[in-house]
C-alpha cells in the first residue's frame, strides 16, 4: 500500500492571516460637509486549519511545499462598511497526524475523516473610528490596528493508524503473513530489512466485518536508541490495540527474542506494554504435536500463543478470530 513515496515526518512554516486596519472615515456627502465617523472595521484574518482525509496516506505533499500563509482581513471603509475577513486555510492531513510546534508539544492531533482542528487563529481585525465617538470627542481621527496572525514552523507526524501492529526481528516472515492475511502485495524476500516502509492491510473477517493490520520494518536489539530502521517507525504502532508478536520456531532462542521486543518497546515507551499481546510462532509446519507443546511451556502463563504457517495457510482462521477478539476487548477496556 506504501511506496517510496511514503514520508510520516515533515516540518512547515505555518502563518495565519493578520487582520485589517480599522478606517479612520468621516462621512462626507453634498449638504453634509461636517458628517460624523463612519470608518468601518476591518476584516478577521484568516485561521490555518488542518483536517483530517482518509484518501491520503502521506505527508509527500508538503515535502515540496513547506510554507504555507492564510489571507490577510481586508481594511475597512467608510459608511461603517467592514472589510472582508481574509480566507482560512485549510491543510489537508492523513488521519493519525499529530501537529507539534518548536519546543516538541502536541498542539493538533487529527484522527477522524473530516475532522478539522485550527492549528493558528486569525488577527481580529481593528475596529473603525465609529466606535470611539463620544460626547467629548465627537470626531475621533483614529482607529485601530488589526491584530497580526500567528506564525511558527510546526512538526507534522503522522502515527499510522491500524487495529493490530506486526512486531518483530527483520526477516521473521511478517510481510508474508501480511500477505496471507490481507490483500496487501508487500515486497517479500529473504533478507533482512525487506520491509523498508509501514505496510498496511484489511483482514477480511467473517460477517462482513473486517480490521487494519500494520507491518513495520523490523525491530533489532537496540532499537530504541536509533540502531537500525525499525525505530523510526515504532511510533507507527502506539496506536495499534493490539500487538501481534510475530516469531519463527526455527528461532534458536524464542523466549529470549519475545523478551527483546519487549524491552526495546518498553525503553521506547512502556504504555506499549499495556496493549494486549498476542504471540504468533511461525513456521510452524516443520514441528510435530511434540515439538509445538514443548514450545507452549517456554512462554509466559497467560501469554496467548498461536501456531501457524503462511505458506501452508495453517492456523490463519484460527489467528484471524484471536486477534479479532483481543481487539474488541482493548476497545472494551
Amino acid at each position: 500500500m506504501f511506496s517510496e513515496n511514503f514520508i510520516d515526518q515533515v516540518k512547515i512554516y505555518c502563518a495565519s492571516g493578520h487582520g485589517g486596519t480599522g478606517a479612520a472615515h468621516f462621512r462626507r456627502e453634498k449638504f453634509i460637509p461636517k458628517g460624523g465617523p463612519d470608518g468601518g472595521d476591518g476584516g478577521d484574518g484568516g485561521s490555518l486549519i488542518l483536517q483530517g482525509s482518509a484518501q491520503l496516506w502521506t505527508l509527500l505533499h508538503f515535502k515540496y511545499n513547506r510554507h504555507h500563509k492564510a489571507k490577510n482581513g481586508s481594511p475597512g471603509r467608510g459608511n461603517r462598511m467592514s472589510g472582508a475577513s481574509g480566507k482560512a486555510l485549510v491543510l489537508k492531513v492523513p488521519l493519525g497526524t499529530i501537529a507539534k510546534d518548536e519546543q516538541g508539544n502536541t498542539i493538533a492531533e487529527i484522527t477522524q475523516q473530516g475532522e478539522q482542528q485550527v492549528l493558528f487563529q486569525g488577527g481580529k481585525g481593528g475596529l473603525g473610528n465609529w466606535h470611539f465617538r463620544n460626547s467629548v470627542n465627537r470626531t475621533p481621527r483614529y482607529a485601530q490596528p488589526g491584530l497580526p496572525g500567528r506564525e511558527a514552523w510546526i512538526s507534522l507526524e503522522l502515527k499510522i493508524l491500524a487495529d493490530v501492529g506486526l512486531v518483530g526481528f527483520p526477516n521473521t516472515g511478517k510481510s508474508t503473513l501480511l500477505s496471507s492475511l490481507t490483500a496487501a502485495k508487500p515486497k517479500i524476500s529473504d533478507y533482512a530489512f525487506t520491509t523498508l516502509i509501514p505496510q498496511l492491510g484489511i483482514v477480511q473477517y467473517r460477517n462482513q466485518h473486517s480490521f487494519v493490520i500494520a507491518d513495520i520494518p523490523g525491530i533489532i536489539q537496540g532499537a530504541s536508541q536509533g540502531k537500525g530502521i525499525g525505530h523510526r517507525f515504532l511510533r507507527h504502532i502506539e496506536r495499534n490495540a493490539v500487538l501481534l508478536f510475530l516469531i519463527p520456531c526455527d528461532t534458536e532462542d524464542l523466549l529470549k527474542e519475545y523478551e527483546i521486543l519487549l524491552k526495546e518497546l518498553a525503553a521506547y515507551k512502556p504504555k506499549l506494554l499495556d496493549k494486549k499481546r498476542l504471540l504468533v510462532v511461525s513456521k510452524t509446519d516443520l514441528l510435530d504435536e511434540e515439538m509445538k507443546k514443548k514450545l507452549e511451556g517456554r512462554f509466559p502463563e497467560g501469554l496467548e500463543t498461536i501456531f501457524i504457517s503462511s505458506h501452508h495457510q495453517k492456523g490463519l482462521e484460527d489467528l484471524k478470530d484471536a486477534l479479532w477478539k483481543c481487539i474488541h476487548i482493548s476497545l472494551d477496556l
